[in-house]
């Protein structure tokens, strides 16, 4: 099989939001979570110094407010938003719930390149 499949709902969750999908994927260079935040809901602040990995989350539903290196960042359904490793980031979700497809990786910028490029442009198609 060229692929792997699973629904995050089968998932288990962690911390009352968090479907974490790169094991069961078995993904070798990329992060994916699910977050389904309960109303009041707040994640841990946190950054990814250690393993130096860009983040990108992008909400799917409702609103939310991320806060980035103690700058709040108000969210709404579409918006998408890039964190490098070093910032600190935690969700704070409001009155309604909301879902989050959050996305972490290394840096994939082309080492021979000035920083501005990506080795990756895009999806075929």
């Amino acid at each position: 099989m060229t692929y792997r499949k699973v629904n995050y709902e089968e998932v288990e969750q962690v911390s009352s939001a968090m479907h974490f999908l790169s094991d069961p994927l078995e993904t070798e260079r990329v992060g994916v979570t699910v977050a389904r935040c309960d109303p009041g809901w707040n994640s841990k602040p946190h950054d990814h110094t250690d393993n130096d990995h860009e983040e990108v989350y992008v909400l799917i539903e409702g609103n939310a407010t991320v806060i980035v290196d103690d700058e709040p960042v108000a969210m709404e359904t579409g918006d998408a938003l890039w964190i490098p490793p070093t910032s600190t980031r935690q969700i704070r979700n409001g009155n309604t719930e909301s879902a989050f497809v959050l996305v972490s990786a290394p840096s994939i910028a082309d080492e021979d390149s000035n920083g501005d490029e990506w080795l990756l442009t895009g999806f075929a198609g």
